[in-house]
């Protein structure tokens, strides 16, 4: 007789081994977190917070931090170009009664100033006067004496006739000024003290043309004087460029057999001359302006040069003396 042996877990296992199903989750148990937003997306672009809590209901608004600066205020480039043109004529004003004091009243630069001047000064002076453009002396060199040029030195000449020179070149360039009319003096005037006081009358008209604009639909008609030099511009421009170029080679070479020495003698007579002399000294503050005032008066007048030329003119123009000659030739001729 068979015998069927069944064997069984031990009482205490049962509890264990059974295959009973777990019991149902607790209501109790957390749900399970969806879609959590990254720390970097807390923060947007506007410097707004965003917290990362997760809605429990739909219709819950989500709450922004929100922290925003002031703006500054932006000028708009008609007020800031209104600033500049204000900033740069009381700087002109300034300049003006800086160069009057220093040069004619106060006794602190080299030379005399014009309440002290001395006989020699003077007399120096009216020689430079009669040697313009050296005129006389080159009549007294082909023959012809009607009076004897004075015998000055060559770098004192060379030094008056090449700011002279440069200063002739001048007229052309304020009659076809686009904002001349905000000056209302005569130009013809204007220019003829220049020649005599050269940026004495030119600083204020370069401050009065930066004041606000007037009616130009009707501008002012040139005078007779004007319209000549403006039509002439390119002789103008010749006869200036002529003086300042023979004014180089005189102070140099002038008057070699006069015992006025060699190119090193005459540099040293030049630096004493400018370290001793009020007028010298002037003539160097007239370079170092016309210098500013070349560029500046002719990038405003660009309008002026032929077309197919502006682009020269446009990069001669900072080139001292030859950027003048050059928007002289190449002026648009204008009927007065």
């Amino acid at each position: 007789m068979a015998t069927t042996t069944t064997t069984s877990s031990p009482p205490f296992l049962r509890p264990f081994l059974s295959p009973k199903s777990l019991p149902p989750k607790s209501s109790l148990h957390l749900p399970k977190l969806h879609n959590r937003t990254p720390l970097h997306h807390a923060f947007n672009s506007t410097h707004c917070f965003s917290p990362a809590v997760t809605k429990a209901k739909r219709g819950v608004l989500e709450t922004h931090l929100c922290f925003s600066a002031r703006r500054k205020p932006i000028l708009s480039s008609e007020e800031g170009e209104d600033n500049l043109r204000r900033v740069l004529r009381i700087s002109l004003w300034v300049a003006e009664g800086v160069y009057i004091l220093w040069l004619f009243l106060l006794p602190y630069a080299p030379g005399d100033p014009v309440w002290a001047i001395s006989s020699d000064t003077w007399n120096s002076l009216v020689g430079l006067s009669l040697n313009f453009f050296f005129i006389l002396p080159f009549m007294n060199f082909v023959g012809i004496r009607l009076i004897d040029a004075p015998v000055l030195h060559p770098m004192s000449e060379g030094l008056f006739n090449f700011v002279i020179g440069w200063t002739f070149m001048f007229a052309p360039l304020l009659f076809t000024d686009q904002k001349k009319d905000r000056y209302k003096g005569s130009l013809d005037v204007l220019w003829g003290l220049q020649m005599f006081l050269t940026n004495t009358f030119l600083i204020p008209y370069m401050a009065i043309r930066l004041n606000d604009p007037v009616d130009e639909t009707s501008p002012r008609k040139l005078s007779q004087f004007g319209s000549v030099m403006t039509n002439g511009a390119p002789l103008v421009g010749v006869i200036g460029g002529s003086a300042c170029l023979v004014s180089l080679l005189w102070a140099l070479f002038g008057r070699m057999d006069a015992n006025f020495g060699g190119i090193a003698d005459r540099w040293d007579y030049l630096v004493a001359y400018l370290g001793s002399e009020r007028l010298a000294y002037a003539f160097i503050w007239d370079i170092c302006l016309y210098i500013i005032f070349q560029p500046w008066l002719i990038g405003d007048n660009l309008q002026n040069v032929q077309e197919n030329k502006v682009a020269v003119v446009k990069y001669l123009r900072y080139v001292p003396v030859i950027g003048l000659i050059a928007y002289l030739l190449c002026l648009e001729p204008k009927e007065a």
